[in-house]
């Protein structure tokens, strides 16, 4: 199978799951991964295992679910999808990567297009179906008959799963390639314990292509021998900052008044003598969520002041909990000090512009009346990030307050465009062309673009008629 056909084939998967009511676009913890990402793709290109052609054809996107199963699976087309629950799971970032960089392998030994390939009598639709009732059932079994097309497709799916040579394959590459990343080796066996044990319970047999595999013992102990070739070190201890974020993936998982009720009592009985300065701050983080999510915004200031005094010293954990703080502000109401604190976390992330600092700038001043300032910044970010559908929805929502109708439905049209919905965001483009024709101070340059973007989807909609 040719990488083209392979990514054709990923961006077909990809459109259902950004569709998904479980896909989530989170900046804060999307950073946290990319980061780590990029990392174990950095390693991989200097292994010669990213070939360039696939480092240029491929998507390299991660795409995340809030799903409290602990799974993460490898795509067509260079597609990854995590859930929620295996970032709430892993005790750090090094038992992530060990997962990340097992699947990063799967693509790189183009392991899915060998197995795509045996399947060459199905359809490339018929292959996506699969796949993509292999992903319903992995979150819900009864969810399964929706999504896989025929019985024919049921009895292949099996088949889509990676052999166990592949597997061991995918170990021994990702094992280097987060051995070269710089993270630490034991990861690897942690988060196989970790996996191991969470089968017992959320395994149906339905996982597609990386899915939460069966663990054997052989598998762990391989890990085990190669790293006695190591030099032994203290074992890494839980960060702030992951707890922080492990803490942010629960709540986002599970929503639920109960569950916002839970975090807050974990806070108000548990003695914070028997908590290290780590587990305190995920506590704490988790207590400002849920108190948020309640909408009892005075509690939720009391625990983010908490969560500030115990983070102090700590940069990284910094940055975390001013974001959280912004995010606190903004949902009470109060943009000016959330504007205070991105200020401050700004001076954390080392000046750089982030994700999360750009989205939550933005929201801050929009709220507060300024959506010029926001607009720009945003203009510049999708310039090299042009498949940014959050940037995008945040820079429409800032034209609209500053009355530019027509740039804020073409901002709507690219939403839906970086989510590959070109259906739909050729039928915004018209919407923006109607409201052009009866215009009377007509953008005459938006206008241009729009009609020029109209056309270009108008050929990517032909050609995924053509591939049916």
């Amino acid at each position: 199978m040719s990488s083209s056909a392979e990514r054709q084939l990923g961006d077909r998967i990809a459109r259902e799951l950004y569709r998904d009511p479980d896909y989530l676009d989170d900046a804060i913890l999307g950073e946290y991964v990319q980061d780590i990402w990029l990392r174990l793709m950095a390693a991989a290109r200097l292994r010669g295992e990213l070939s360039p052609e696939l480092e240029e054809r491929f998507a390299w996107t991660v795409v995340l679910g809030r799903d409290r199963s602990v799974n993460a699976f490898a795509l067509p087309g260079g597609y990854l999808g995590v859930h929620l629950g295996l970032i709430a799971v892993v005790s750090s970032e090094d038992e992530l990567a060990s997962v990340l960089a097992h699947e990063l392998s799967h693509v790189t030994q183009r392991h899915i297009a060998r197995i795509i390939s045996r399947q060459s009598e199905q359809a490339p639709w018929l292959i996506g179906a699969m796949i993509l009732g292999a992903l319903a059932a992995a979150s819900n079994p009864g969810a399964a008959g929706a999504m896989v097309v025929g019985g024919q497709a049921v009895a292949v799916q099996g088949q889509l799963n990676f052999s166990r040579d592949m597997e061991r394959e995918a170990d021994r590459v990702g094992y280097g390639v987060m051995t070269q990343a710089g993270f630490d080796a034991r990861g690897f066996v942690g988060m196989f314990e970790k996996l191991q044990q969470a089968n017992r319970f959320n395994d149906t047999g339905a996982f597609p292509y990386l899915r939460s595999h069966p663990l054997t013992t052989e598998r762990i102990a391989d890990m085990q021998s190669r790293q006695q070739l190591l030099a032994r070190a203290a074992a890494a201890q839980l960060s702030m900052t992951h707890a922080m974020l492990a803490a942010r993936a629960r709540m986002l998982a599970n929503p639920e008044v109960d569950s916002l009720r839970a975090a807050l009592l974990q806070v108000q009985g548990e003695p914070a003598t028997v908590m290290s300065a780590a587990q305190q701050a995920g506590a704490l983080y988790a207590a400002v969520l849920a108190a948020v999510g309640l909408r009892e915004f005075g509690q939720a200031q009391r625990w983010h002041e908490r969560l500030q005094t115990v983070v102090r010293g700590d940069q990284r954990a910094s940055y975390q909990a001013r974001l959280l703080g912004a995010e606190l502000a903004l949902a009470a109401g109060d943009p000016r000090s959330a504007s205070k604190l991105l200020e401050k976390a700004s001076l954390d992330a080392g000046s750089t512009v982030t994700r999360p600092l750009l989205f939550l700038r933005a929201r801050a001043w929009t709220q507060s009346g300024q959506a010029r300032e926001a607009a720009e910044p945003l203009q510049v970010w999708l310039a090299s990030h042009p498949r940014d559908a959050q940037a995008w929805q945040l820079l429409s929502s800032a034209y609209a307050a500053q009355g530019q109708t027509l740039r804020a439905v073409r901002a709507e049209a690219e939403v839906h465009a970086a989510r590959l919905d070109y259906a739909a965001a050729r039928d915004r483009l018209r919407a923006a062309q109607e409201l052009a024709r009866q215009g009377s101070t007509t953008d005459h340059i938006e206008a241009s673009i729009i009609d020029t973007r109209s056309r270009q989807l108008d050929l990517l909609l032909r050609e995924q008629a053509l591939e049916r």
